[in-house]
């Protein structure tokens, strides 16, 4: 399952949406969020289930790697359907016994199924084609008009690039403590949910004791090289505009506005 979750993890190709710049591709993430959010039926997921095809084709990160975080979510997934199965009223469809399966519940579950779906993979699909320095680059100069009211955007900032640098090196660290916990003759997978969560135990400490070891090399290396926050710091690359990164925010655009058109002229009965 570790090997499953693509938060942090950064594909290495050469794309056009590799290429976009850092500020863009969150501004975009944040627009395809919003266009989840206001989807109302399956037309509207549709036109983003293209639109994010079409991306995963022009990014070259295959789509089995995008959809492979959400195997870690299964369980979510599940729990989140059955509970707006069966626990919504309305015009019932059919029952057997006393679990009743109502027309409004099937569209419920349905929807926020696939809005957590098209959530994670439309943010996976941002931490794929972006390098943790370049995204926290970005999101420092979105929040650089901040400063004024003297927010700490550079420590922010600093802060998401090295959680996004270390979930791939605790992901790591958490793989070999369990392989070396499982050579020592424990169990992670058999018994109650009870028993699985005590026998987390030997796993969680270590991993623990080693996370806040590293963090503590960390901060005395940032110390031993004087660094003192974003105060006349320079960067090696230096992030621009192009016009691939207007060519992608007017696509975004013209999705959002199919999008709310479809909320307007298709009804919401034709969800199923």
């Amino acid at each position: 399952m570790l090997n499953n979750i693509t938060l942090g993890q950064y594909y290495p190709v050469d794309s056009v949406i590799h290429r976009l710049d850092p500020r863009m591709k969150i501004c975009l993430t944040i627009l395809m969020i919003i266009c989840v959010f206001l989807c109302q039926n399956l037309t509207g997921f549709l036109l983003i289930l293209l639109f994010v095809i079409g991306a995963s084709r022009l990014s070259r990160v295959p789509f089995r790697v995008m959809m492979k975080g959400l195997k870690p979510l299964r369980f979510i997934l599940i729990l989140t359907f059955l509970l707006n199965l069966f626990f919504t009223s309305g015009t019932e469809l059919f029952h057997v016994g006393f679990v009743v399966i109502t027309r409004e519940g099937l569209r419920q579950s349905i929807h926020y199924s696939l809005r957590l779906i098209f959530l994670v993979v439309s943010t996976s699909l941002m931490t794929l084609t972006t390098s943790p320095i370049a995204l926290s680059d970005g999101l420092e100069m979105l929040l650089s008009p901040l400063k004024v009211i003297h927010f700490p955007a550079h420590e922010l900032a600093m802060m998401m690039s090295i959680a996004l640098r270390f979930i791939p090196t605790l992901l790591e660290e958490t793989d070999k403590i369990m392989k070396a916990q499982k050579a020592r003759g424990a169990d992670f997978e058999s018994g109650n949910l009870l028993n699985r969560a005590k026998a987390m135990i030997p796993l969680l400490v270590p991993l623990f004791v080693s996370a806040f070891r590293r963090a503590g090399d960390l901060a005395m290396a940032m110390e031993a090289r004087c660094y003192h926050g974003g105060e006349n710091r320079t960067r090696l690359r230096v992030l621009h505009i192009s016009r691939n990164d207007f060519i992608a925010l007017g696509a975004m655009l013209l999705l959002l506005v199919l999008i709310i058109l479809v909320n307007i002229f298709v009804p919401k009965g034709l969800i199923l």
